[in-house]
């Protein structure tokens, strides 16, 4: 059991910003409460806090750009005390904390502090985040039930410090009652006075104490809303408190609240699937949740729809036909495939692994019982580039890695792809110590008390949620640019080892040049088998480095002391960071071009239409990930004219054993045109990967990669 300290700090600290530093309530909004406020240091898990569009950060955390700003304004003493809480805030951050422990193997094979600007394999994210905690709890006690249920356990530090907690929520909500009662919103205000007294009893309350929760609490996520609302929906409408279109104005106004907090990667709401108690109920939330987000067009929420066989049908036309306007929304998951997968790859029971919910941009973990983060990233293009060239990279001439001869020193493609599966390994098992790492040093410094409260476990076992009291705490790595290394694999196969068109001294001056002057030889491994065509030898190939890496990240949990360490294929434009650090690679790709989408074929290389694509795509093995991400790009003819055949296609892919599918629906011509006269074009949302985003406010290199992807 930690000190004392870091309960009384982090409780004291929660006094000073709330509610200090929560925003005021705007005349617009339904409901109370807005993200926090803060600037310059806090306390949580995801901070707003970014690095090429990905949050960093954990624990107690730090911006030196706006404490920099302070102390250029202030003189005399204030500015002596600015500089010295910068002196104190640069060691005493958890990221400095953690880095302060690694150890010399630690440092020897991460090249960098981040994956964004450098040349590296692997890299540690210094986030954690995707908590999903116990939402039915919260509408179910209520804050005065919590207390009791906090009472009724042996008395520490801990549990005292959640009381104060569960106090300064109430207190919170007595505020916005004030500011909601001045603003002309009386509804709004008894609704606050209410949950700050007793369990919410309407829609109206539980809607406002899980959103003011989630605020106070710098949760970004917010469960299997069809479950924990559901029943207060249908209570409403038979009472006749609510009509359906009174309570659709409640989600849009909830949804507006979403997109105002602006996460981008999180916003996850869960809808549909197995494991629901009360799933007529819930059925009918889904469906008024699907239509708020069509009302609501943005990028938030990221609205989360679990398929499975018998499900109310309703439930899957409202998804397509949400999706066929071009929403980007629901994103679709195959509960027949991700329930059986999560049971193995996390080791749980088949009624937990039906809780399953993704996160971010697209890890599963289970519903308020597991956490599955923080997250490395691995770049496999980039470990096959260091393979190739003896453990040197391209692009600064860096060396890193294993140096075992390099293309040259190996004389069968075997004991190529074997050199490579052993820098990948390398990579993986620094990065597990680095996860482990970063959750035994975070839980010395904060107990996240918040979101402790309604993680199951913590109250029972008078523990925060990294330190015993959640039972299933794991971490997942993330895997970047894996098809246009299966891609250059094929190629090198193909054209060095099996037909001898290039010599194993040629392809790597091709590389080293970038292709200048060898164009004969990039024409070559570009006509080489591509993945995304349902050809057995390059998708054979693709399976099995997929199921090497994910089997190997596994392992790693027993070696290093989690739960679970699993591997995640997502996208969040990390292929096109990483594409910026990586060399020319023997797909035929140039160097610094971004790399393929998640698990998606590299853009333009699937010829063979979108069936062979999707018969590629559902070839991977599921036993042994946390996610992969499938994105599908279809012309909004095909949705319009045959939305019959698009859904059997889908069904078709699924019973194959698919996954999840994100699917944009774009008009033929709007993406290019988009480039070259955004005005037109500011409302055109696309699915990047495991984020949606509008076109037109993306870089140049990711808008290049998603009109690169094949339009079906």
């Amino acid at each position: 059991m930690a000190s004392r300290d870091i309960y009384t700090r982090e409780a004291a600290l929660q006094r000073v910003m709330y509610p200090r530093l929560c925003p005021d309530m705007q005349p617009g909004d339904m409901f109370a409460g807005r993200a926090l406020e803060m600037e310059y240091r806090g306390v949580g898990l995801t901070p707003d806090v970014t690095l090429f569009g990905l949050a960093h950060g954990m624990g107690y955390f730090y911006r030196e750009d706006f404490f920099q700003k302070a102390l250029e304004q202030a003189s005399g003493v204030e500015a002596e005390e600015i500089a010295g809480m910068m002196a104190y805030w640069r060691e005493q951050n958890t990221t400095a904390r953690v880095k302060s422990q690694y150890t010399e193997r630690i440092r020897k094979h991460l090249p960098s502090d981040s994956f964004a600007g450098d040349v590296g394999i692997g890299f540690p994210l210094y986030r954690m985040t995707g908590a999903f905690v116990n939402y039915e709890l919260l509408v179910r006690e209520g804050l005065p039930g919590l207390e009791r249920l906090i009472q009724g356990r042996p008395q520490n530090d801990f549990t005292r410090a959640l009381k104060d907690s569960v106090a300064l929520i109430g207190q919170c909500a007595l505020h916005y009652a004030q500011q909601a009662r001045a603003l002309g919103k009386p509804e709004t205000a008894q609704a606050l006075e209410s949950i700050a007294a007793r369990p919410p009893a309407t829609l109206r309350e539980a809607i406002q104490l899980t959103w003011l929760y989630n605020c106070l609490s710098g949760i970004m996520d917010y469960g299997r809303m069809d479950v924990y609302l559901g029943d207060f929906l249908a209570r409403d409408l038979k009472s006749g408190l609510l009509t359906r279109q009174s309570a659709l104005e409640m989600l849009v106004g909830l949804w507006r609240l979403m997109v105002a907090r602006k996460t981008v990667y999180h916003g996850r709401v869960v809808i549909g699937g197995l494991g629901r108690p009360n799933e007529k109920n819930a059925d009918e939330f889904a469906l008024l949740a699907m239509e708020a987000s069509r009302i609501v067009r943005d990028i938030e929420p990221q609205l989360t729809l679990r398929l499975y066989k018998g499900q109310d049908e309703r439930l899957y036309r409202k998804g397509l036909e949400l999706i066929g306007t071009g929403a980007t929304y629901p994103l679709l998951y195959n509960d027949e495939v991700n329930v059986p997968a999560v049971q193995n790859a996390l080791g749980v029971s088949r009624m937990d692994a039906e809780q399953y919910v993704p996160f971010g941009c697209g890890e599963y973990i289970i519903d308020h019982k597991s956490f599955g983060s923080p997250n490395g990233v691995i770049n496999m293009l980039k470990a096959l580039e260091v393979t190739l060239f003896n453990g040197r990279e391209l692009i600064k001439g860096q060396q890193m890695g294993l140096a075992e001869g390099g293309l040259t020193a190996f004389d069968t493609f075997e004991e190529l792809y074997a050199a490579y599966k052993r820098q990948i390994a390398l990579s993986i098992e620094v990065l597990a110590e680095v996860e482990k790492l970063i959750l035994v040093e975070t839980a010395k410094d904060t107990p996240f008390l918040m979101m402790s409260l309604l993680y199951d476990g913590c109250i029972e076992q008078g523990r925060g949620m990294l330190e015993g009291g959640l039972e299933w705490l794991g971490a997942t790595l993330e895997s970047y640019g894996n098809i246009n290394a299966v891609d250059s694999l094929q190629a090198i196969r193909e054209m060095v080892y099996e037909k001898k068109l290039i010599s194993r001294e040629r392809l790597l001056e091709a590389l080293a040049h970038d292709f200048e002057g060898f164009e004969t030889e990039r024409d070559l491994l570009v006509s080489a088998q591509k993945y995304g065509n349902n050809l057995e030898a390059v998708d054979s190939l693709a399976v099995d480095l997929h199921d090497f890496e994910a089997r190997h990240i596994r392992k790693q949990a027993a070696r290093v002391g989690l739960h679970s360490l699993l591997m995640v294929v997502i996208n969040n434009s990390a292929n096109t960071f990483l594409g910026r650090w990586t060399g020319a690679s023997a797909d035929g790709r140039k160097a610094r071009e971004y790399m393929a989408n998640a698990n998606n074929p590299v853009g333009g290389r699937d010829t063979r239409g979108v069936t062979a694509m999707l018969l590629s795509l559902a070839k991977f093995p599921n036993a042994h990930h946390a996610g992969t991400v499938q994105n599908l790009k279809l012309s909004d003819g095909i949705f319009r004219d045959a939305p019959d055949k698009v859904k059997h296609l889908m069904d078709t892919y699924f019973d194959l054993g698919g996954t999840q599918l994100m699917v944009n629906v774009v008009r033929r011509g709007d993406l290019e045109d988009a480039i070259v006269h955004p005005e037109r074009h500011q409302n055109l949302l696309v699915r990047v990967g495991g984020f949606s985003a509008f076109f037109v406010t993306l870089e140049e290199d990711v808008q290049q990669e998603i009109l690169s992807r094949t339009l079906h």
